[in-house]
């Protein structure tokens, strides 16, 4: 990156797209700043806020709203679920040993008995996990806002959405979302808080979900450092996170163009809306597939996508 940054006469703007590359800039931030332009939290707090259980426990102490969560780092910790009350999701602490391939994303257990099973198993590959109480309502009950907060906590951009499904269900990632401009005066002052409370600087967002049973919302997790999976959908309605952040940084004035919010995104060409969540005229884009530009799907559908199920497969023969 060094002698690509070398290569420009000016420093670039650097804007990050996945995980790894997040914690590799952080971590190399002094040497990696004198030749690009970029934007993230401390390395303390980007560490804080990759990790489920820090983001927990930070949490908790500022008295923002999340589900109970026991850590588990060892077998030893195995019996800190008797504490929980069922169902539950159990989920890596870091998501690098997903994209790895150590470990699923989430796993949804209906009992003690299941948990402590399906717990066993997610620990016999390094990292911990967290048991998180499960959040009461459909895939619908989730909400994001995606935001990208500038110099002194400017917000050059922020968008909330909703996804109205998600694959696998239950505890996938965004198959299909919509935009939720009705939510925006509920989910976005209470994000900016938390950005502002834990330093949260740059690209990130903070996903919810609707508890059925308490009516109230909670803070699931956050992401740090980068474009969120489903961050087109804000552009499709006319608030360009990237490009938003691009102008920021090389200190021009960033504005949003008002869109009609009659538009969807989809993840992939098979992920299909549930009935009745779609306005009549909405815009359905694929996450890869563009007429105009197909190399992207052919690489993902082709190549990507099967390479990743046999590396899963691989990783769990081991186990």
């Amino acid at each position: 990156m060094v002698r690509l940054g070398q290569e420009f006469s000016t420093p670039p703007v650097l804007l990050l797209t996945a995980e790894e590359a997040v914690h590799s800039v952080s971590e190399n931030r002094d040497v990696l700043s004198k030749w690009f332009r970029f934007r993230l939290p401390e390395d303390e707090s980007v560490k804080l806020l990759s990790s489920k259980a820090k983001f927990h426990e930070f949490a908790l102490q500022h008295r923002f709203p999340v589900p109970r969560t026991a850590t588990l780092e060892s077998e030893s910790d195995i019996e800190l679920l008797e504490q929980l009350t069922f169902p539950c999701v159990l989920k890596p602490d870091d998501k690098r040993s997903v994209l790895n391939g150590d470990k699923d994303r989430a796993v949804r257990v209906n009992s003690l008995a299941d948990a402590r099973q399906r717990a066993r198993q997610m620990l016999r590959t390094p990292g911990g996990i967290i048991a998180q109480e499960w959040v009461e309502g459909p895939d619908s009950n989730i909400y994001f806002t995606l935001f990208y907060r500038g110099l002194g906590g400017y917000v050059a951009g922020i968008f909330t959405g909703q996804k109205i499904a998600c694959y696998p269900r239950d505890v996938g990632s965004t198959a299909v979302c919509i935009a939720a401009p009705h939510l925006r005066d509920t989910l976005e002052p209470l994000t900016l808080a938390f950005a502002e409370r834990a330093g949260f600087d740059g690209m990130g967002s903070m996903e919810f979900k609707w508890d059925d049973n308490r009516k109230a919302f909670f803070m699931i997790e956050p992401t740090v450092g980068r474009t969120d999976w489903q961050e087109e959908i804000a552009t499709l309605c006319g608030v360009n996170l990237p490009a938003a952040a691009y102008l920021h940084e090389l200190g021009l004035p960033v504005r949003h163009e008002q869109r009609p919010t009659a538009a969807a995104w989809r993840a992939t060409f098979v992920d299909r809306p549930p009935p009745g969540f779609l306005k009549a005229g909405t815009k359905l884009v694929d996450g890869y597939f563009r007429w105009d530009d197909p190399l992207p799907a052919l690489k993902f559908y082709c190549l990507d996508h099967p390479l990743r199920r046999i590396l899963r497969r691989w990783n769990r023969s081991r186990s």
